[in-house]
């Protein structure tokens, strides 16, 4: 297959749409459903991203991608008790992958609501029953087993689009794109990220352990693939907070570090105690979950409204006792696709955890920067490495 037609591209207006060839033929193949111009996006970006993560982990992985970003991005560790509750994992037997997929669709669920799937490996039964039950539009892996194709074939009334990838297929050494009816040419951006990238410490501490070299490695790998300018927090294999798009680098930071502080808030004994009725939709329970831990949780509270919720009022989750309950968030690693241009940046990083830090170095106020991290103790390391991604 050279070419796919299709409906529209971004949006409806813009017809004709295709994606196509011009040497050779598609690495993909359309196993059910009709992608869109953005899912074929969302495949390919996140396809790449899922390879390199079991490249440099050896770990099965699986990201979770929206408009051309991850919402979130994992390899396949174990999950905790509480992991497996706040992923909605029920009772199935969570296989490598499968964990990967829950980590990478539980990191931000409001953000991953209809995301288009990239898994590493042959998509396996299991994580074809936790597709089942969520909101998303499509999926793309190298194989797919029996059962775990007919489980997905079934979704979206049948419509659910399926997309099997070349795991063997290498682009062009150069690649091309149109804005405006001018042409773009640049090379494909094939850095590999390893650990040459973790090579030069430039603050007090230098040690980091193995675990944490890894999360360095993913959050750097999942930059790659984020629009810029982004930022990312990792924790035990996962995102657990990503900041994708920003003009500001103190911005990215802020915005990825407030969805790592909404990822553990969850975790918390008051969010995991919460009585939801039982007909709430999962959606629903989402986002009444992201308004209760944020400063507007009246607005699920008030007399009159917590009733179409919960089965008993809750307790407000005070700001006091939110921070109190994120300052216990610990081992994070963080990574820049640009340089830190400001301090500030490290110092709204430590209040979510972050303990190791990687980033390309380069700002006229360096100093000031390992000097933050000097003063938290955080190991940070200058790769040299731009990750821009556009």
């Amino acid at each position: 297959m050279k070419e796919i037609e299709l409906k529209y591209g971004c949006n409806p207006n813009q017809k004709p749409a295709r994606v196509f060839m011009e040497d050779g033929d598609l690495p993909l193949t359309v196993l059910n459903g009709k992608p869109g111009y953005i899912n074929l996006l969302d495949a390919l970006n996140g396809w790449q991203l899922v390879k390199e993560l079991k490249e440099a982990t050896g770990l099965p992985a699986a990201t979770s991608f929206k408009h051309v970003s991850p919402a979130g991005a994992a390899v396949g560790r174990p999950l905790s008790d509480t992991l497996k509750k706040i992923y909605y994992t029920d009772d199935v037997e969570l296989t490598p992958l499968a964990c990967a997929y829950a980590r990478a669709r539980g990191a931000d669920r409001m953000s991953s609501f209809g995301d288009f799937i990239s898994l590493s490996d042959k998509c396996d039964k299991a994580t074809a029953l936790l597709i089942k039950k969520e909101v998303s539009d499509g999926i793309i892996a190298p194989a797919y087993d029996d059962e775990a194709l007919e489980i997905l074939k079934a979704k979206k009334k049948g419509g659910y689009c399926i997309l099997q990838i070349d795991e063997n297929y290498v682009p062009a050494a150069t690649e091309k794109k149109q804005v405006f009816g001018v042409t773009f040419e640049q090379g494909h951006n094939f850095i590999k990220i390893d650990d040459n990238a973790l090579s030069n410490f430039v603050t007090d501490n230098k040690t980091i352990s193995k675990e944490e070299r890894d999360n360095l490695l993913i959050a750097l790998i999942i930059l790659k693939y984020t629009q810029s300018n982004s930022v990312c927090y990792v924790k035990d294999g996962q995102a657990i907070g990503i900041g994708a798009g920003q003009q500001s680098r103190i911005h990215c930071t802020r915005l990825a570090g407030d969805k790592a502080d909404k990822w553990w808030l969850r975790q918390s004994p008051k969010v995991l105690g919460l009585q939801f009725k039982d007909d709430i939709k999962r959606a629903d329970r989402d986002n009444t979950i992201d308004v209760y831990t944020s400063d507007d949780y009246d607005d699920v509270l008030a007399e009159g409204v917590w009733q179409n919720f919960f089965k008993v009022k809750p307790e407000a989750f005070t700001r006091e006792e939110r921070k109190e309950w994120i300052a216990k968030n610990t081992d994070v690693a963080l990574g820049s696709d640009a340089f830190f241009p400001f301090g500030d940046n490290i110092i709204r990083a430590h209040r979510s955890g972050v303990k190791v830090i990687a980033q390309p170095g380069g700002s006229v106020r360096d100093d000031n920067v390992i000097a933050e991290c000097n003063r938290f103790g955080i190991a940070m390391a200058f790769n040299g490495i731009r990750l821009f991604h556009h």
